[in-house]
């Protein structure tokens, strides 16, 4: 592996790394899954998101059912035997045609998966979600993110006055007895167990139906920092690492994002990178299923390094 991100060319040639290695790349496996970010727009604006979502900020625009609904044609009429559709954003709930879209997704026998911060956006849509849910059953999961078991660490992250609304979601879906995940944060100094054991204890006294030992129920995500001091990640690292190319997100997945005055959506090799124009790989998925240069201090830290994924197969 190359050394820390203090060298001025690290990360900047898609072939080499600054030492003259050759840069990892991702061979392409399966399209498991498929995201869609619907929008980078936000109720919240939280201190570290990834993608800088908030209420004003549209870089990403909302995607329109219609766009949804030509991907999934091509799923199927290319027979990419996808398996799983994301949504993620900014906050899905606050794309007006998400309800649509997400009908859509489960009605062609896909599994889906929410990402959400479970407040306002999602109780005004709480009819309509929950005759989804009653219609498809666990074919429908909804991951709601829960930075901390404790009041004070989430709203440092989400901001004052986000924990009881969020909190407040989070106990309807699991009496509605939705398929429910949530997702954490591993910024706050504590290892896995002391986390999980404090989710365990808050998901007891709130009655949430969540195994927290089930780690794909409780995802507890490593933080990224574009500034912290990351290696490169060369070809020999996986055999140094003892990890394998097949096992990261883009072996198996890709992300379909509209940037604001653009013409039209495409698709990005990582739900993580929707700004980096290395990482976009064409209009189509058939297109966008190409090898992916491990180019990104996200690709170290969050993927290889830290374990990190995001969909659920």
């Amino acid at each position: 592996m190359d050394g820390g991100t203090e060298h001025p060319l690290k990360f900047s040639d898609p072939l080499r790394t600054a030492k003259g290695e050759t840069r990892a790349w991702v061979d392409p496996i399966a399209l498991r899954t498929l995201w869609f970010n619907t929008g980078t727009l936000c109720n919240l604006a939280c201190v570290n998101c990834y993608i800088e979502s908030t209420p004003s900020n549209d870089a990403l625009v909302y995607l329109t059912a219609a766009e949804v609904a030509g991907y999934l044609d091509e799923i199927e009429r290319e027979q990419l035997g996808t398996e799983e559709i994301g949504f993620t954003g900014g906050e899905p709930f606050m794309n007006p045609d998400f309800m649509p879209m997400l009908e859509d997704t489960l009605a062609r026998g896909f599994r889906a998966l929410v990402l959400t911060n479970a407040m306002r956006p999602m109780e005004k849509r709480a009819e309509t979600l929950l005759e989804l849910q009653q219609r498809y059953g666990d074919q429908l999961e909804v991951r709601v993110s829960v930075d901390h078991y404790a009041q004070p660490q989430h709203e440092t992250e989400r901001g004052p006055r986000s924990w009881a609304p969020m909190l407040k979601g989070l106990r309807w879906l699991s009496s509605q007895g939705f398929n429910l995940s949530a997702a954490g944060r591993t910024c706050w100094g504590e290892d896995d167990a002391a986390m999980r054991e404090g989710f365990r204890q808050l998901f007891a006294d709130e009655n949430i139906h969540i195994n927290v030992d089930d780690p794909h129920h409780l995802i507890l995500f490593p933080e990224m920092d574009e500034q912290a001091e990351v290696p490169e990640i060369t070809t020999a690292c996986w055999g140094i690492l003892n990890v394998s190319p097949d096992d990261m997100m883009c072996a198996t997945s890709r992300m379909v994002i509209h940037r604001k005055g653009e013409p039209h959506p495409v698709v990005a090799a990582c739900t993580l990178l929707p700004y980096d124009a290395g990482f976009e790989l064409g209009r189509s998925l058939k297109q966008s299923l190409r090898p992916v240069r491990l180019n990104h201090p996200h690709c170290a830290k969050f993927c290889v390094l830290g374990g990190g994924a995001c969909s659920a197969t």
